[in-house]
């Protein structure tokens, strides 16, 4: 179990607008940073919105961000994020080290859509169907809890940097695959593969035993779960043709938690990291729609002016749950530390965490 610790001054209370504006919150928030800047270490996610981010000493995506804190000292690591990052922070950092999330509301949607009992449910149900060896998988963008259950069962966590050398070690390891919770991830990459989309199933926890039956399971070489990123959800295939007909000239660029049909017809599919390397290394005068979150592309967009770079999508596509930290929220975390009574602190459980981090150094150690 997580074991949440919050003090009874929770900044999940809205300060009242009369007391703090806007204005007087970031003026006391880079004032506090700079005083307990020797205690508190800021990393910002890439998706999260430019008031937050110009607090933040290291940027980057969930699993760069916690190996940044690893290497660190520092007392306090403030995690502006969402709740699973959070916890892989926990996991790789020293028990002298306390890991805070801003805003607890601060999830993941797709996370959300795998949980350890259905989780459970369906390996025992999947391990009755067949002989082979399902090897499972579980994408870093998951509960702290689901990365142990892999940690156990023999299998390691991606992200979707590393997502297709995981999955050929995965298949060294055994003949079936169970990836999790993001179904579009596990397509896009088994499919780069070479492996038929007629060889992949999904299993829908809201459905009586995943809506498939023995047979299917005996016969498919990938199980995927049903779960996606609401955010990557927005974009469309209509989309990607409207821009070829209408802009023939721009390079479209998608990130694989897209749906199959996006990837296909986008120019080109990668991690956040390749997205922003791809950019950064293009010809000035280039054009890009970028399917991923909002933020991260205003932000290139910015970084980049000698190139055109806009939003595939004609609607925002935000992560509304990164949203939930606010610097309002940030402010709050560290006056609480100056009072040296930290709240929102992330703690894994030890049985948990050395599951969870056997998972993570498997994918450390495939090359």
């Amino acid at each position: 179990m997580l074991n949440f610790h919050e003090s009874h001054e929770s900044p999940l209370a809205p300060i009242p607008e009369s007391e703090l504006s806007d204005e007087q919150v970031l003026s006391e928030l880079h004032k506090l940073k700079e005083e307990l800047k020797d205690q508190v270490v800021v990393l910002g996610h890439h998706y999260q919105q430019d008031d937050v981010i110009q607090f933040a000493d290291f940027t980057g995506d969930s699993l760069a961000l916690a190996k940044d804190a690893e290497k660190l000292d520092k007392p306090y690591v403030m995690f502006c994020g969402v709740h699973f990052m959070a916890e892989t922070a926990d996991i790789l950092t020293s028990d002298e080290q306390q890991v805070i999330l801003p805003d607890m509301r601060a999830g993941c949607s797709m996370a959300d859509m795998a949980n350890r009992e259905d989780i459970d449910r369906a390996w025992d149900f999947m391990n009755s169907c067949t002989d082979e060896k399902i090897v499972p998988i579980t994408y870093i963008n998951c509960a702290a809890s689901l990365k142990a259950f892999v940690g156990d069962n023999g299998g390691s966590i991606c992200t979707s940097s590393n997502a297709e050398e995981v999955i050929k070690w995965a298949f060294s390891q055994g003949q079936k695959l169970l990836f999790f919770p993001d179904q579009h991830l596990g397509r896009n990459t088994c499919a780069k593969m070479g492996i038929s989309l007629d060889e992949m199933v999904i299993y829908n926890p809201n459905m009586y035993n995943g809506g498939l039956k023995p047979e299917q399971i005996a016969k498919a070489k990938v199980i995927l779960w049903y779960g996606y990123c609401s955010v990557h959800q927005g974009f469309t295939k209509a989309q990607v043709d409207s821009l070829k007909e209408t802009r023939p000239e721009v390079n479209v660029i998608v990130h694989p938690e897209c749906s199959y049909e996006v990837v296909q017809a986008a120019d080109d599919a990668g991690s956040t990291a390749y997205i922003i390397n791809k950019i950064k290394d293009a010809p000035a005068g280039t054009k890009w729609a970028v399917g991923t979150e909002i933020n991260l592309v205003n932000r290139l967009a910015q970084k980049f002016p000698d190139k055109e770079i806009f939003s595939l999508s004609p609607y925002q596509c935000l992560c509304t749950t990164m949203y939930r930290v606010r610097p309002r929220w940030l402010l709050a975390s560290f006056k609480a530390i100056k009072e040296n009574k930290p709240i929102n602190i992330i703690k894994v459980d030890e049985q948990t965490a050395a599951s969870s981090k056997v998972a993570l150094e498997r994918m450390l150690a495939i090359k």
